[in-house]
């Protein structure tokens, strides 16, 4: 059986967010800005196992989309949240870098994605 790559990345990625959401909770009481966090880095995953059993191509296409905004959104919430030293530079280049990860491999289905549905039209 073949590993589907940006499945286990978005979903061990969400894994990460929900511990760091706690640690900021817990330890920070820090509630507004970490549960835009919580709620944009989790989407992704759960955008990305949707898209699994996607009905059409173009219905796959959209919720890979809608994923790849999540993961971007998702990375302004990082470099708001290091830029007001919620998080320190160490866990924002560790949470930063997942998330280019994840934004890369999402643009490059995305673009693939458009490309084979052009050639099926």
């Amino acid at each position: 059986m073949k590993k589907n790559i940006i499945m286990i990345k978005s979903y061990d990625f969400a894994i990460k967010i929900i511990r760091l959401y706690k640690i900021m909770t817990q330890n920070q009481k820090e509630y507004v800005l970490s549960k835009q966090l919580l709620r944009s880095g989790t989407a992704i995953g759960a955008l990305v196992r949707e898209s699994e059993h996607a009905q059409s191509k173009a219905d796959f296409l959209h919720k890979i989309n809608i994923a790849l905004k999540e993961a971007n959104e998702t990375e302004y919430w990082l470099q708001l949240l290091h830029n007001t030293d919620y998080i320190d530079d160490i866990t924002a280049s560790d949470y930063l870098s997942n998330v280019s990860e994840i934004l890369r491999m999402l643009a490059a289905i995305v673009k693939t994605t458009k490309t084979n549905i052009g050639r099926i039209q």
